[in-house]
């Protein structure tokens, strides 16, 4: 099943994938991915699937730590970005495979682990997904949630439901706070200049007490910058 937005996020993710690998990005820095690694503490032996991979940044790091990773995405350009920079990277453990997080194509209980970082805030319907990814993962096994929160805004506690609701036993829940440049986050994003100038003003407002934009901005030596917090969950089947 493909998700209703899909094409919009063919269309945006194909203009984003060279952001992504930038060096100093949020979605490839070393100190980030190390974060998640350390969090999940791989076995040598495990398979692993990163679902929503992007440009496969995850599935990189855990190269050296388990067994296999299958780096799945809906977005053809996206997965080309991960594999020329796997294969410059010298990664040989990686399958490169297109597929939709709500329609995961593999077997009940397949996966050691399931991972998704920073692709539930883009699902119209973020429990089927994470019902899809559930399914995939051994009986024993663990499924890792890392995200904000953008389409649907899930709390801190409805992502903690969405464990409970798979009768997964939550391991790990810790959070981290990773502090964004506003204009640099916009060239990532390929943000039209109309709309920054919207952005902009609407950050200026609240720094100046006005109406809240939900980013909580402050002002940095070189422009404005807000935070993201990254809630990190691990639950085992």
């Amino acid at each position: 099943m493909k998700p209703e937005n899909i094409e919009k996020i063919h269309e945006s993710f194909a203009q984003q994938a060279a952001e992504f690998e930038k060096p100093g990005r949020i979605f490839s820095k070393k100190e980030y991915l190390d974060y998640i690694v350390a969090s999940v503490n791989p076995d040598k032996e495990d398979v692993m699937l990163e679902a929503a991979a992007g440009t496969c940044a995850v599935s990189r790091a855990f190269t050296p730590y388990v067994k296999t990773v299958v780096s799945m995405d809906g977005t053809p350009v996206m997965l080309e970005t991960g594999r020329k920079q796997a294969d410059k990277e010298g990664h040989r453990n990686i399958i490169f495979t297109k597929g939709f997080v709500e329609d995961i194509p593999f077997l009940d209980g397949f996966f050691d682990i399931v991972i998704s970082r920073l692709a539930f805030h883009h699902f119209t319907d973020p429990n089927a997904a994470f019902h899809e990814m559930a399914r995939v993962v051994k009986p024993g096994g663990r499924l890792v949630l890392v995200d904000p929160s953008h389409v649907r805004n899930l709390s801190e506690e409805e992502m903690v439901d969405l464990f409970k609701g798979e009768n997964l036993s939550i391991e790990v829940h810790s959070s981290k706070t990773i502090p964004q440049d506003l204009e640099g986050w916009m060239d990532v994003t390929h943000t039209p200049e109309n709309v920054r100038k919207v952005i902009r003003t609407a950050m200026e407002t609240e720094l100046s007490g006005g109406k809240k934009t939900g980013f909580a901005p402050y002002r940095k030596e070189n422009g404005i910058g807000f935070d993201h917090k990254w809630i990190l969950i691990t639950g085992r089947k």
